[in-house]
């Protein structure tokens, strides 16, 4: 074997090992990465856990004064066998059939006389993935004032409860139904709730909820609001980051994109179930809202015009606050907020329905505007 050979074959074993070390390497490299990121995702939950907790003390501080608060705990539909995910690659085959539990906010007028009767609200909250806080206090103080029973589910996927129930989510699925039971829960327990005067009202994805809960149980329910609800996840997903798409292609969710199965997104957005629609119903919508883009909630008006519905709808035109716009603290978003009151007050009858916006706002604020 000549020089030139030996040097060849010497190169190749060098060469291979090379390889095969890197190879190697890189495979730990990956372990150790994937290690870190469920690190990252533990520490995720117990964090909001924490947040969680702090929140929670923040909604005694805010609410206190006007409300009864309870946190109680009730059952959904369960995961189901379709529902299949797990972080350490076993199911527990009980936890796909028994019915799901979860946690939702019971909030009572300190001065309701308990020999009435009086009107429920079903609050579902927003977000993807959150959990339901008063941050937007004025909001809830001020349907206390009305005397309004009200009820906020932490429906499946919420934060706070841990990775299982984070990864139990079923956007615009059996969340729906989650929300359905949290109205149940108080018609059946509660002598003082009017069975007969129940609404469901919603902002963004709890808006894309109520109106579901509207579609999905017409009997259920008297009134709606819909506040710049979710409204068509085919063309959500068009507009929307890819990291937003993921969310509901992990394998614990839908597991296919849009492109993949339209129809199961279709299946979950309102525009494409408005024939369902039977209750009186309002609908927000503000064009310079960032998250929820106009021409979603637009789709869900005309699909409502086309099947012959009648509804509320009114298009704010680039009011401050974007997506959160009723929620401000502003004139606009006050006298918004005093029309859904007089809404809603047409079919629930709420024992002390605000006269004007200055009771509303001596609900909300120390002090009243001009």
């Amino acid at each position: 074997m000549n020089l030139l050979k030996k040097l060849m074959i010497l190169v190749v074993a060098v060469m291979t090992s090379f390889t095969a070390t890197y190879a190697d390497e890189t495979d730990d490299l990956k372990e150790q990465v994937a290690s870190l990121k469920d690190q990252i995702s533990d520490l995720r939950h117990s964090f909001n856990r924490v947040n969680k907790g702090i929140s929670d003390i923040m909604m005694h501080n805010i609410m206190g004064d006007v409300a009864y608060i309870e946190r109680v705990r009730m059952t959904g539909p369960p995961l189901g066998k379709d529902h299949d995910f797990s972080g350490d690659g076993e199911q527990n085959p009980l936890s796909l059939t028994n019915p799901l539990t979860f946690t939702s906010y019971v909030f009572f007028p300190k001065d309701l006389d308990p020999n009435k009767k009086y009107p429920l609200l079903v609050f579902p909250h927003q977000g993807v993935h959150a959990n339901f806080n008063v941050e937007n206090g004025q909001l809830y103080r001020e349907l206390m004032a009305q005397q309004y029973i009200v009820i906020a589910p932490d429906y499946r996927g919420s934060t706070g409860y841990g990775k299982r129930f984070y990864e139990s989510i079923d956007y615009g699925g059996k969340e729906v139904a989650d929300a359905k039971a949290a109205r149940d829960y108080m018609v059946e327990n509660y002598a003082i709730v009017d069975e007969n005067r129940v609404g469901i009202m919603g902002h963004s994805h709890g808006g894309l909820i109520t109106l579901m809960n509207l579609f999905e149980y017409p009997d259920a329910y008297k009134v709606g609001f819909a506040d710049v609800p979710v409204s068509d996840l085919v063309a959500r997903m068009g507009y929307k980051t890819q990291g937003y798409r993921e969310l509901y292609e992990n394998d614990y969710h839908i597991g296919e994109s849009a492109f993949e199965n339209h129809e199961e997104y279709i299946a979950r957005s309102p525009a494409w179930n408005t024939h369902k629609l039977q209750t009186p119903l309002m609908v927000y919508g503000n064009t310079n809202d960032d998250d929820v883009n106009i021409l979603e909630i637009r789709h869900l008006v005309k699909s409502l015009k086309a099947d012959g519905k009648d509804f509320t709808y009114k298009e704010f035109e680039d009011i401050p606050g974007g997506h959160n716009f009723a929620r401000m603290d502003h004139k606009v978003a006050r006298q918004a907020r005093f029309d859904i009151y007089k809404f809603l007050e047409g079919y629930l009858s709420p024992e002390r329905p605000f006269a004007n916006i200055k009771e509303m706002e001596a609900a909300s604020y120390r002090f009243v505007s001009r």
